[in-house]
């Protein structure tokens, strides 16, 4: 007994230290998609700065795959040393998992939340050969042909189709969801026709609205969002009980040491101050969004988690 005692004040005299002297090297933020998509360009927005404010460089690492599976999984098997951290949205922590039972990791056992970062909406968009131009007129539109309509999304368990699920459960309408590679391949798909409607973020089709390739509807958040102000938010639109928005936040891989959590926290809380930082965000339709502790992000996560299951549940979402 006296022995194990020793080795349990040992070891937290050992993780305190760990956590005084942290970081001594550089950190490696794994990404879970390709270099240009979201998740990258608010990783590499935001590298440089935590950077400054740890005293260490920051490593983009991206390990796309699998809807960011496999990103995740590599980072829940990492060592818990503040050295490998991640950064993810729902689709990664939330969809994932409930879609796919062999996912390789579970979202809270084997995570250590930090920090929010970020959040922005999407934005709902047709094609202009689809007669309607309001959100009422798109559920019209849609409850008169069941099932006639596409809705192109950046994959399956992506925060597009969730949107789109969430969508249909509210109002009963019943359109085709048809997943591509990226959001990027889903936006053409509209333009060209071969689907009719996204759920994308604003990057990818305010250009191609104001050059009326395409028509906007209404931002995915419940109010207006600062970010598009000149669309209505889904409670303006008609659609009050509807509120999504894409977030991105960090992870440690659990039993990382509460001191390092909180030194990362508190960095990060720090450079989301930064205005240069959203400045740069906010040209890509993204906000800085921060966290009152690594706790409050951890218990968000769980609310969230309950809040989409049934709704993933109810869609019948599955691995591709």
């Amino acid at each position: 007994m006296r022995n194990a005692f020793a080795l349990f004040v040992l070891t937290v005299a050992c993780a305190v230290a760990s956590a005084q002297t942290y970081p001594t090297k550089p950190i490696r933020l794994v990404v879970g998609f390709a270099p240009g998509g979201a998740a990258d360009i608010t990783a590499r927005a935001i590298g440089d700065p935590l950077g400054r404010a740890l005293g260490q460089g920051i490593i983009i690492d991206n390990k796309p795959g699998a809807g960011s599976s496999l990103a995740v999984a590599f980072v829940a098997k990492s060592a818990p040393d503040g050295y490998t951290i991640l950064i993810a949205s729902q689709s990664g922590m939330i969809v994932n998992p409930a879609i796919n039972k062999n996912v390789g990791y579970d979202s809270v056992r084997d995570f250590a939340p930090v920090t929010q970062v970020s959040s922005s909406p999407l934005v709902v968009t047709v094609n202009p050969a689809l007669p309607v131009r309001s959100l009422s007129e798109l559920i019209a539109e849609a409850k008169k042909s069941p099932g006639k309509l596409n809705s192109a999304s950046s994959g399956n368990g992506s925060v597009p189709h969730l949107a789109l699920a969430l969508f249909s459960a509210l109002t009963g309408v019943q359109m085709v969801h048809v997943p591509y590679k990226s959001g990027g391949l889903s936006v053409q798909s509209v333009l060209a026709g071969d689907t009719q409607v996204t759920f994308a973020t604003s990057p990818s089709v305010l250009p191609l609205v104001q050059a009326g390739r395409l028509r906007a509807l209404s931002v995915t958040t419940r109010a207006r969002s600062a970010l598009v102000p000149n669309l209505p938010g889904m409670e303006e639109a008609g659609l009050a009980n509807y509120d999504l928005s894409v977030w991105y936040g960090f992870f440690a891989p659990a039993g990382t040491p509460a001191g390092i959590v909180k030194r990362l926290f508190d960095a990060t809380a720090l450079t989301l101050q930064n205005p240069k930082l959203k400045e740069i965000l906010a040209r890509d339709g993204t906000e800085t969004v921060g966290s009152r502790s690594p706790e409050d992000f951890g218990a968000f996560v769980v609310r969230e988690t309950k809040l989409w299951g049934p709704v993933i549940l109810n869609a019948g979402m599955k691995v591709e």
